[in-house]
């Protein structure tokens, strides 16, 4: 194994405990007791795991059922949508290669996720949103109306949208206002400016922060989590993805938080404790457990 591939080290236990609000146990190595196991260790005694697409989307929803500290959110990626919609010649995504199923195969797959929806320890209805890193103008409308869809599954099960936001401010903050958002919302690994912050604090949406926050070139993150009201910061892995530093690379998990969780607490110039006691309460909140 090559150092980029080990896990990194146990970081200092937290003094108190937090929740990781958006991870990807199904991606990680090790089992779900094990990845938990470790997490409690330090302090992170709660997880939220998220679905991509419909298969992971149901497994989340079984791990939840399975594990009294996990809570599940169900949804179809963003990217997801466009690939049912009109296919996958490249099979980029977990599933590989398929053909384009239409609006129909899309309409299937949004009924799963309404039926996993209205599941009980199903919390949160993401991640969805919009994407236009990896996706052309042809994938675009299958985004929006996939998007739109999500939002009326949200509010009609009274879960909480968690928003997957890549290069598409402006239009994810115009859907939600068409639409009218959910009551509680999240903006999953908050990719925005102080600005946008600002207009994020007004809305009263949840903005959650990864460990791309540790990033030497995410001054524009810190200056976001400066401004963001305190009762609306939240804490994520994002795993295995967005391992903060110094470990940038290698793999992520959610033992790893409390180093995310004390460059939060440098950044905001508060004690570590303070910002743990917030991030939990704040993460019961906007998951309603």
């Amino acid at each position: 194994m090559s150092p980029k591939d080990a896990l990194p080290p146990l970081p200092e236990p937290l003094r108190g405990e937090v929740a990781d609000s958006h991870t990807h146990l199904d991606m990680q190595d090790g089992t779900v007791e094990e990845a938990l196991t470790k997490a409690a260790a330090v302090g992170v005694t709660t997880v939220v795991q998220v679905g991509c697409d419909v298969k992971g989307s149901r497994w989340a929803a079984e791990t939840a059922a399975a594990h009294e500290n996990v809570h599940a959110a169900v949804a179809l990626h963003p990217n997801e949508a466009p690939r049912i919609v009109l296919g996958d010649p490249d099979g980029w995504s977990r599933q590989g290669a398929r053909a384009g199923g239409g609006d129909g195969a899309l309409d299937d797959a949004l009924t799963e996720i309404d039926r996993l929806a209205s599941l009980p320890y199903v919390r949160g209805v993401g991640e969805t949103g919009l994407d236009y890193f990896r996706t052309g103008p042809e994938g675009m409308a299958a985004q929006e109306r996939s998007f739109r869809a999500h939002i009326e599954i949200a509010k009609r099960h009274g879960k909480a949208l968690v928003i997957h936001d890549r290069e598409a401010h402006e239009d994810v903050l115009r859907v939600l206002d068409e639409e009218g958002a959910p009551e509680r919302t999240v903006f999953h690994c908050y990719s925005g400016d102080a600005a946008m912050a600002e207009i994020c604090g007004r809305k009263g949406y949840f903005m959650s922060f990864a460990g791309n926050v540790t990033f030497k070139n995410a001054q524009p993150l810190r200056d976001a989590l400066a401004v963001a009201p305190l009762e609306l910061v939240l804490v994520e892995t994002d795993a295995p993805f967005l391992t903060p530093a110094p470990y940038r690379g290698r793999p992520n998990a959610p033992y790893l938080i409390p180093l995310t969780v004390r460059a939060m607490a440098a950044v905001r110039g508060i004690e570590e404790d303070v910002l743990a006691t917030a991030l939990a309460a704040n993460t019961a909140r906007a998951f309603d457990y």
